[in-house]
């Protein structure tokens, strides 16, 4: 018997997965969670043969778990996720970080799916996984698939232009637990507050979703970044999956550029561009926030704001999910002030009082 963990955010899809393994002899479900942090105090207890993983989840997302165990108790996992279809660039990521397979998750008519040979190639994965040899992994350069570029790539290094006083912005970078993180954010700050712009790592297609969800759950009005866009009073805005988002001040006002290119501290959407087109464009009107998250994307970027006289805040390690990017942003020196998640608005609101 090959025992089988299933870690996907949707409830509909851990039982359609569920029902899978169970209906085959040979396979036995050993538990299910709805985010990787979860999954891994439950698997603790029992560890699985095998790992079914989809990428897009709260807290940590798939490919950031698969590297985490990985490096910690190597076991065979099959990423399982309408983002990494067959040779795109996600699924080849996930496969040179050591997922033994990667296969697509059913989307619609899930029923039938269940009644179809669709199965098939599920099961068979689990099973080839079940007897795959893993090994540990380290993530050096060679291993791993994102080429760390710096923001040179988007946005040249050039003084503030911010020379006289206009609004002040907001610029907030996160990436694992920060979608949490963001909405709890917003949730405890004023409809009034000055425009706040948001890198979030997210893959393209996700960001739109998780802009419209927080328009719908906050009193402020949240969007998808769009070139062009102005800010203004009580406007957030996220970056698209996928491209970079860049502030442009013309006068007294500022606009939102999103631009392609290569990723930029291995990331698309990079919170280094965004705080760099920050520093440039807004300097000392500026505030930069950065949240929970994995690496040190934004640590650059903070610093170049604070030399440019923005003030800065970073999440304290007691709430973040994972203390890496704001870690690295105070170590580099470009943090003002650490606080918890719930005393960041406070702190906002006595420095734009």
């Amino acid at each position: 018997m090959i025992s089988v963990f299933v870690i996907d955010d949707s409830a509909v899809m851990r039982q359609v997965m569920s029902e899978i393994i169970n209906h085959d002899r040979h396979l036995k479900l050993s538990g299910v969670a709805s985010d990787p942090v979860l999954a891994e105090r439950k698997m603790k207890l029992n560890w699985p043969d095998v790992i079914l993983l989809d990428i897009e989840m709260p807290k940590m997302d798939g490919i950031t778990f698969l590297k985490k165990i990985m490096q910690e108790r190597p076991t065979p996992i099959i990423i399982c996720s309408t983002l990494a279809q067959k040779n795109t660039s996600t699924a080849m990521e996930a496969l040179s970080s050591g997922a033994v397979d990667v296969i697509a998750k059913p989307t619609a008519g899930l029923n039938d799916f269940l009644h179809s040979s669709g199965i098939t190639e599920i099961v068979e994965s689990i099973k080839a996984a079940g007897k795959a040899k893993v090994k540990s992994m380290s993530y050096t350069s060679s291993t791993c698939i994102r080429e760390n570029y710096t923001a040179d790539k988007i946005l040249p290094v050039a003084p503030s232009t911010s020379s006289i006083k206009t609004q002040k912005i907001i610029a907030i970078g996160a990436s694992t637990g920060g979608t949490d993180a963001i909405q709890t954010l917003l949730g405890l700050i004023p409809q009034n507050y000055p425009p706040i712009v948001i890198v979030q790592h997210m893959p393209e297609k996700f960001t739109h979703a998780f802009a419209t969800r927080l328009n719908q759950v906050s009193v402020h009005d949240v969007k998808e970044a769009q070139t062009g866009d102005k800010l203004t009073l009580g406007k957030v805005f996220i970056a698209p999956g996928g491209k970079h988002l860049l502030v442009n001040r013309q006068g007294t006002d500022y606009y939102l550029e999103v631009k392609d290119g290569p990723l930029v501290s291995r990331h698309k959407p990079s919170v280094d561009v965004l705080f760099r087109s920050v520093a440039q464009s807004a300097g000392k009107n500026a505030i930069g926030i950065i949240l929970t998250g994995m690496g040190d994307d934004g640590a650059n970027g903070m610093l170049e704001m604070k030399k440019q006289g923005a003030i800065n805040f970073a999440e304290s390690e007691s709430s973040c999910v994972v203390f890496g990017m704001p870690k690295e942003a105070i170590a580099r020196g470009g943090v003002d002030k650490v606080y918890s998640l719930h005393n960041i608005p406070y702190q906002l609101q006595k420095v734009l009082s």
